[in-house]
């Protein structure tokens, strides 16, 4: 008869690990990947980007803070599914509200705990981010080949396209604070809570819209220019969010992408997207930007990167005169950022709003307002976006 707490975690290659059941018990099926941070668990599980992937958390001891009512990036948990090595028996801290494991059980988030997360991370960066179950409760009693084929039967990141599941589904708006610049258009692919404050810090007015939104209705806002967030996914499988970037684009928009929007500029401009091994997921990646010689330690959570040459200038295939690689991942030389030179236009594949994370990358929302204020005074040279001098923002 099986343990009511037994809970096994089954990748798509056959790979067993038994545990103790963690928050919910059941069934529930992703994409496995580790995620590096050490800390800011929360923010973790809330940010819309996990969508569909049962995140391993590398960092061993896990839920000492609890969970509070101030750090969620989002109105949900968002994770598939979560597996950690050593919950905190206590909670300790004087801002939680409740245990992660209460959490984890409320929200129907289906864990387990008690297996070697480094193993599992190591097997993850041989073999690849893979399709897995974690299996607790009455589930735990199904045979290791019926749950085998239920995870192989799970369907693939690649082709996904989930940002319906994540992106609000009426536009909400939050004001500028201090000196106003203007509308931003924000197309929500499954932005953090983060984001919209360090923007609307900086003077936009941020109009947060689904991810569904028309031209037009983009247009109807008079936005002084568009933003696409981060999101889970397969860029490939967003060509209507392609299509409508384009088209502001095509009207010198100031944009802005992170994460997702990167890849999504990527394909814009004309480049190809491609899936990663494992991924970059955590709050301690080293990053190279050009435009400032600085290495940063950024947070980030990618399993698709874009496909453009590390040495440039290069023409945009789509048409849209030159572009750069502006940042570069000091890892394994994946493209980390995307600079176009003739359009005010520019990108990273990570999180500057930090949350959580080192916030060596937050000038970069200075950089994208001096250069809306620069196209809106008309002052923006050939030279395109982010070519102005670095916001006293910037990291040093």
């Amino acid at each position: 008869m099986t343990s009511p707490d037994l809970a096994v975690l089954v990748l798509e290659d056959g790979t067993r690990y038994q545990g103790r059941a963690y928050g919910a018990r059941g069934r529930t099926l992703g994409e496995a990947v580790f995620a590096t941070g050490m800390t800011g668990y929360q923010e973790t599980l809330t940010d819309p980007s996990y969508a569909g992937q049962i995140v391993v958390q590398t960092a061993p001891h896990i839920g000492n803070t609890g969970m509070n009512d101030e750090d969620p990036e989002s109105r949900r948990i968002w994770v598939a599914g979560y597996v950690v090595r050593d919950p905190s028996r206590v909670v300790s801290n004087f801002r939680a509200k409740r245990s992660l494991d209460s959490e984890l059980a409320d929200t129907g988030i289906v864990g387990i705990s008690g297996i070697d997360t480094r193993a599992i991370t190591r097997r993850l960066r041989d073999s690849g981010a893979m399709r897995a179950g974690v299996f607790s409760g009455p589930d735990a009693a199904l045979t290791a080949d019926e749950q085998l084929a239920i995870v192989r039967a799970a369907p693939s990141m690649t082709g996904r396209n989930l940002s319906a599941e994540v992106s609000v589904t009426e536009a909400t708006v939050t004001p500028a604070v201090g000196e106003r610049i203007g509308n931003l258009a924000i197309l929500d692919l499954g932005i953090k809570q983060s984001t919209v404050d360090n923007l609307a810090a900086r003077g936009f007015e941020v109009h947060v819209l689904p991810q569904s939104v028309t031209l037009e209705q983009v247009l109807a806002i008079d936005p002084v220019a568009a933003f696409y967030s981060n999101g889970p996914g397969d860029p490939e499988a967003s060509d209507a969010h392609v299509a409508l970037l384009r088209e502001l684009l095509d009207r010198k928009l100031p944009f802005f992408g992170i994460c997702f929007g990167n890849q999504l500029l990527g394909r814009a401009l004309g480049f190809g997207t491609y899936k990663l091994p494992f991924g970059h997921r955590g709050i301690n990646q080293p990053v190279l930007d050009k435009t400032t010689g600085k290495v940063e330690i950024t947070a980030h959570n990618h399993g698709f990167a874009v496909d453009a040459p590390l040495d440039g200038p290069v023409d945009s295939p789509n048409g849209y005169g030159k572009v750069e690689v502006s940042h570069v991942g000091l890892n394994d030389q994946v493209v980390e950022g995307l600079r176009a030179l003739d359009i005010p236009a520019f990108s990273v594949q990570y999180h500057p709003e930090a949350a959580a994370g080192p916030h060596d990358a937050n000038y970069l929302f200075d950089r994208f307002a001096d250069l809306v204020r620069e196209h809106a005074a008309g002052g923006l040279s050939a030279g395109g976006a982010g070519v102005s001098k670095p916001s006293d923002g910037d990291s040093e």
